[in-house]
């Protein structure tokens, strides 16, 4: 994966990562959380900032390798149509 950018979010990413000690988050380490917090609750000053950091094709990638369970059905149509995302992984709900 290629950062473009430092190795830090920017401060106004602080009230979507609410559960995390932000101060701790690692852009390399803890991409997926980031992105799926991003996608789920930040603004689009948001995703332009995760696009800039990430990339479209690393966030693209992400986003196919995570279950769908992970967003909010809203973001993740919207994601769907911004990062050209057709397949996702679907959470299987067998028990057995």
């Amino acid at each position: 994966m290629y950062y473009k950018r430092q190795p830090f979010l920017p401060d106004f990413f602080k009230p979507i990562m609410w559960s995390y000690n932000f101060d701790l988050l690692d852009i390399k380490n803890d991409s997926q959380r980031i992105i799926v917090n991003t996608i789920n609750y930040g603004q689009w000053k948001h995703w332009e900032e995760l696009v800039k950091i990430y990339g479209l094709k690393t966030i693209k990638e992400i986003l196919q390798n995570l279950p769908t369970t992970e967003f909010r059905p809203s973001a993740l149509k919207l994601a769907s149509l911004i990062f050209n995302v057709s397949d996702f992984k679907y959470a299987s709900r067998n028990l057995a």
